[in-house]
């Protein structure tokens, strides 16, 4: 049986997506909350706003004439961060539920629809 390749995920899929307002649970920025930037699921990786920042050195180009020193997000394993429940704004699980025929993703503690 052939060995799967380096950047092949048996689940390829995130409890969290592109806007979601996410709390991060784990590591240096632990309890600060942000939205979801970029969500990279062969990773199993999200970039959340204003967590994880790093330096990044910048060489002058084009788009940044100047170069230097820059502040960005950086990425944060997707099991490190949850949902943050719309009505009592704390960390949450989900579940999926059809609702009116359409299936979304509900609050495991409130009840409240999220998408």
């Amino acid at each position: 049986m052939p060995l799967p390749s380096a950047g092949s995920h048996h689940n390829d899929k995130l409890h969290v997506k592109k806007g979601d307002t996410v709390i991060v649970l784990r590591g240096k920025d632990k309890g600060q909350t942000g939205k979801v930037l970029l969500a990279l699921p062969r990773d199993a990786k999200v970039v959340v706003e204003g967590v994880n920042m790093v330096t990044k050195h910048v060489k002058p180009s084009a788009s940044s004439p100047q170069g230097g020193i820059e502040k960005r997000e950086g990425a944060v394993h997707a099991s490190k961060v949850a949902l943050v429940d719309p009505e009592t704004g704390k960390a949450t699980r989900i579940r999926k539920q059809i609702v009116d025929g359409k299936k979304v993703r509900v609050a495991v503690g409130s009840g409240k629809v999220i998408d």
